[in-house]
């Protein structure tokens, strides 16, 4: 019987083709730059922190300056801006906004209120910690937060994309089932949204222990998919709507 020592190994490790072409990651360095340099934000103002955000934004601070400017859709937005308290009903909004921006994407909570939930920490209908529902890039505290100290927190964020440290958005797909279960814990157990959390996980690499578990589950058990819309309308065609026909 021949000692396993003894065999030679014939059979080379396949290789990731990233670390033997020297070029792969020549371009990182610059698209992290320019990421960091092109950032379209979406204030959502919950609160009274958005107060602040007009002044920071025009000539006297000129937050643009910097390359910050405003977008009106989530989908060409990087950075959602929660400007104050959040209510139960309008943390769902949040959410389901935050869930249609592309990656990688960043949450910055303004106010006290996002952090510890501020003057309203004894409201019922208020969500006292953000970072529990969604992962928290950058918390600009203070009742309310002057126009400095918003650009000084938008720099931040800025050197740590520029970095590479800005990527909390990965952990949302890494652990959804536990991000998920808190939603569910609010809103109920059948609160569900359109998007394939789980199926965007996948498509990014990101899929892992917490992505699944047993409040994804749960969702699956009342999430209903969506569904085309599969009727159309002539130019010109009498359509009834609530008992009057329209045209």
């Amino acid at each position: 019987m021949t000692d396993k020592t003894e065999i030679p190994v014939m059979i080379e490790r396949e290789q990731d083709p990233k670390r033997t072409n020297p070029l792969a990651h020549v371009f990182d360095e610059l698209v992290k730059f320019c990421r960091s340099r092109s950032m379209f934000m979406l204030h959502y103002c919950t609160g009274c922190g958005a107060i602040e955000l007009p002044p920071a934004m025009t000539s006297r601070f000129d937050m643009e300056r910097l390359g910050i400017q405003p977008m009106v859709t989530p989908r060409q937005a990087d950075i959602l801006l929660v400007t104050g308290y959040v209510s139960v009903k309008t943390l769902k909004r949040i959410i389901l906004t935050y869930e249609q921006m592309s990656s990688p994407k960043y949450v910055v909570g303004i106010c006290s209120c996002t952090v510890n939930g501020g003057m309203y920490w004894q409201s019922y209908a208020t969500a006292k910690k953000l970072d529990e529902y969604l992962p928290i890039d950058l918390y600009i505290a203070g009742c309310m937060p002057r126009p400095e100290a918003v650009i000084e927190g938008m720099q931040k964020l800025m050197a740590d994309i520029r970095s590479g440290k800005a990527s909390n958005w990965k952990d949302y797909y890494r652990n959804y089932d536990y991000y998920l279960g808190n939603q569910q814990h609010l809103f109920g157990e059948n609160w569900q949204t359109p998007t394939d959390v789980i199926g965007e996980a996948r498509n990014y690499s990101l899929e892992g222990p917490g992505t699944t578990g047993e409040h994804t589950q749960l969702l699956e058990q009342y999430q209903q998919p969506l569904e085309p819309i599969t009727t159309h309308f002539r130019i010109g065609e009498s359509v009834t709507v609530s008992g009057e026909e329209d045209t």
